[in-house]
């Protein structure tokens, strides 16, 4: 199974000078839910912009540099098949991003798993539109903002159709 794991604004978008927009600990805490003990395909900028290596996950980062230097037990292939290639079969795979890495996956994807930021912030990276045709959605849950979240979100889960 191969899954997007994103959380999106309104408008789509995930991030602004490689950070993300918002701090939404009910969202961390979901996507270490669903990612502990699985395989995670990222893109370089994404992996450079975590604070540290994520705990009881196996990194797998697309990079086009060929000599890139990535810390030890990490997987570093150029291209998003050699990152699907690198995951055991029976594997669960998590893509975690940025915005080039979703639109190359969306096509390959099974299910996408969607934080909704009721937000439209500026940004320079997006998520790719889902087509309704392609995607059903199986699942949504809404939270009000409070003290510990700025905004409105609601977990989305698609599966593809």
């Amino acid at each position: 199974m191969i899954t997007l794991i994103a959380a999106v604004a309104e408008n789509n978008a995930l991030g602004k000078d490689n950070q993300m927009i918002w701090h939404l600990p009910d969202d961390f805490k979901r996507f270490r839910q669903l990612t502990t003990g699985h395989y995670i395909i990222m893109g370089r900028k994404t992996f450079e912009s975590l604070p540290k290596l994520l705990p009881n996950r196996t990194h797998v980062i697309i990079s086009r540099q060929s000599d890139y230097q990535t810390p030890e037990g990490c997987i570093v292939v150029n291209a998003l098949n050699a990152a699907i290639e690198a995951c055991p079969e029976q594997e669960d795979v998590f893509i975690i991003g940025g915005g080039e890495i979703y639109k190359q996956a969306i096509a390959i994807a099974d299910k996408i798993e969607l934080t909704k930021v009721f937000t439209s912030p500026e940004a320079d990276a997006f998520f790719p539109e889902i087509d309704p045709n392609e995607w059903q959605l199986v699942f949504e849950e809404f939270h009000s903002k409070d003290e510990k979240h700025a905004f409105d979100f609601s977990f989305l889960t698609y599966l593809k159709k």
